[in-house]
């Protein structure tokens, strides 16, 4: 099958539904959960990474981690051995809520997978994962 063939507008019509009632009631913007997710997978790091890592500008990163840091769901630290370098952490409180708004969503796709799929597309789906990650493997996705 060639790209031309390939259902693109399909697939994106079927995801994109899922996706929106997944985060529906999520409390912060993707782009700060994408923030906590790289500092939870990758532990601290600076803003500049963090900035090429979510693929948005400087001055957004700047702007979402003082946003974070006043809700307490980050700290900066100032290198020892480089007092130019800031350091961006993640918090106790910032993994709780990183895991709430991780679990947005979860309950309804659990149940809609319970309820609404046979064993044998449950099992279609669950091998469908690796494909998908494929997909994103080079791209940072929360």
């Amino acid at each position: 099958m060639t790209n031309e063939q390939f259902p693109v507008q399909e697939l994106r019509e079927a995801l994109h539904p899922i996706w929106r009632r997944l985060t529906a009631d999520r409390t912060i913007s993707i782009g700060k959960v994408g923030i906590l997710g790289y500092l939870a997978k990758h532990g601290a790091t600076t803003a500049s990474t963090l900035a090429a890592a979510e693929k948005i500008s400087p001055q957004a990163i700047t702007a979402a981690v003082q946003e974070m840091e006043n809700l307490g769901l980050l700290v900066r630290t100032i290198d020892e051995n480089d007092r130019r370098r800031i350091w961006i952490e993640l918090t106790d409180a910032g993994r709780d809520r990183l895991a709430a708004e991780r679990s947005s969503g979860a309950d309804w796709l659990t149940s809609a997978i319970s309820r609404r799929l046979t064993s044998d597309e449950k099992k279609t789906l669950e091998s469908v994962i690796p494909i998908l990650q494929k997909l994103v493997d080079d791209a940072h996705v929360d």
